[in-house]
């Protein structure tokens, strides 16, 4: 009688683990995303992308304060950083006036620290229209994320 169930209990089991196996597989290649409590949709606004260092540095050498990341093998340079989307328009637009075309760019961080500190900086940014502020502001901004996240 245990015998008439143990060949579709052994196939149920194999299909188990190779369904398991493969579903599980496709889940490696995906980009992880920061998961906390406390993990914030930030704005970053993008000056450009470069194939190397030489030329992102040659390009960004009229802005006091930047940063960048390599994804990809490309230099990918910021010059302003918010948690308000407002915020990241008003800072467009600031270096619009200068001439220099930006990107928008969205990415989810939960660094405690300097999302406590950035949320302290968007307060002053939302009640200035001043360009020299906004520049202070920004160059702050950066100087801090330097400082605690890279």
């Amino acid at each position: 009688m245990m015998k008439k169930y143990l060949f579709p209990i052994f196939v149920s089991l194999i299909l188990g683990v190779f369904m398991a196996y493969f579903i599980i597989r496709q889940y490696e290649d995906m980009p992880t995303l920061a998961v906390s409590a406390e993990a914030e949709t930030l704005y970053y606004i993008q000056r450009g992308v470069y194939n190397d260092m030489d030329s992102m540095t040659n390009s960004m050498k009229d802005f006091t304060h930047y940063i960048y990341n390599v994804e990809d093998n490309q230099y990918y340079a910021y010059i302003g950083i918010t948690t308000n989307k407002e915020n990241a328009l008003k800072i467009q637009n600031y270096y619009k006036t200068l001439g220099y075309d930006t990107f928008l760019k969205d990415k989810i961080t939960d660094n405690d620290d300097f999302i406590s500190i950035l949320k302290q900086y968007d307060e002053l940014l939302t009640k200035t229209d001043d360009n020299e502020s906004i520049k202070v502001i920004c160059n702050q901004v950066l100087a801090k994320y330097e400082e605690l996240v890279k």
